[in-house]
């Protein structure tokens, strides 16, 4: 049994299933290009919102998915 993405297996692509597909990435640095932006993107978020968002996590996976099937980033 081969292990999950994020348990062991350096080779494997970090994935989320969503409505649209699977969202994926080539490298662990795009990874983290891609959580930068969810990062500015929440912070503008949260200016807008004038409230600290402690559902961060799903906002994250949200914008996430979104930047790479094309759909609408939350707000």
């Amino acid at each position: 049994m081969s292990p999950k993405a994020g348990q062991g297996d350096a080779s494997a692509t970090p994935r989320v299933d969503s409505v649209e597909g699977v969202t994926s990435f080539a490298s662990a640095s795009d990874l983290a290009s891609a959580l930068r932006r969810a990062a500015a993107a929440h912070g503008q978020h949260e200016e807008r919102t004038g409230e600290r968002d402690d559902n961060w996590p799903d906002w994250y996976a949200t914008y996430l998915v979104s930047e790479q099937s094309g759909a609408t980033p939350p707000e």
